[in-house]
């Protein structure tokens, strides 16, 4: 993926950044393959805003990724990339022998008219899906189960991917993208490759407008408010956290940077390195 640079001729261009999307091949959504997205606003059942900046946006339907890769030994054919407005990554639409159509992740590397295929007996090769236990040591992969069945949960979004490090009996010890070592079942699968649209992090909207356009509204920062609004809020003039009398907090009082993880989480007992450790 390479990014496209715009003469600055308006505001909006002179920093703008955008994609290319010279790997997109497919303009329209497969329509068997997506479901109607509706939206809530940030509000509950009740009315109330419980997610805060959220409301407008473009329409939009979601697409049905095939996470699991649940055909296996079965081989099927890439018939188009396209871009998804639910995620950052591109998606990549494959066939089967029998007609079956399905999304997956596209990874670098996937063309239009490759073959790939999900199994035990599968090549590690780029788009294919295997266990843990099957994939060489020292491999890209993404889209990695937690548990044996349910589906691909890490390494999803655009860029990202985690090297299999190690194996341990009957676990792999996998390094994700923030770092961090952990063991996973060497049954559960993985799909081999790095996730495409690796510019992403790099984009540059240009305008407040297209933020809205992507269902975002306004943040509006807590020491601009006033005392009742905010923790931050109040002062005479501007004032670091309220007149420089209390730590930065967010809008329930819970200091920033506070960890939020459980601290005797069962799933602990999983993670080798923190991401944090030196």
């Amino acid at each position: 993926m390479a990014l496209k640079a715009f003469k600055p001729n308006t505001p909006t261009n002179r920093y703008k950044q955008w994609n290319s999307f010279d790997e997109v091949t497919k303009d329209k959504p497969e329509r068997s393959l997506t479901v109607a997205l509706r939206k809530s606003g940030g509000r509950n059942n009740t009315g109330r805003i419980t997610c805060r900046h959220i409301g407008g946006g473009h329409r939009r339907r979601y697409r049905l990724i095939d996470f699991k890769r649940s055909r296996h030994d079965v081989a099927a054919k890439v018939i188009g990339i396209e871009y998804d407005p639910n995620r950052s990554a591109r998606i990549a639409l494959i066939q089967y022998a029998d007609g079956e159509k399905a999304y997956i992740l596209a990874p670098i590397g996937l063309e239009v008219g490759a073959s790939v295929i999900a199994g035990e007996k599968a090549a590690p090769e780029v788009g294919n899906a295997l266990p843990l236990g099957k994939i060489p040591l020292g491999t890209s992969i993404h889209n990695i189960e937690l548990q044996p069945g349910r589906g691909g949960v890490v390494a999803r979004a655009a860029g990202q991917e985690a090297i299999l490090s190690n194996r341990e009996g009957d676990y792999a010890l996998v390094k994700m993208p923030s770092g961090e070592v952990r063991k996973i079942k060497a049954t559960c699968y993985a799909t081999v490759g790095k996730v495409g649209n690796s510019e992403h992090m790099n984009v540059v909207s240009g305008k407040a407008g297209r933020t809205r356009w992507q269902g975002t509204r306004p943040t509006v920062r807590g020491m601009c408010m006033n005392p009742i609004d905010h923790p931050n809020g109040g002062g005479e003039g501007r004032s670091k956290s309220g007149g420089g009398r209390q730590h930065l907090l967010s809008p329930w009082g819970h200091a920033k940077g506070e960890k939020t993880r459980q601290p005797k989480k069962a799933t602990s007992r999983f993670i080798v390195s923190r991401r944090n450790s030196k």
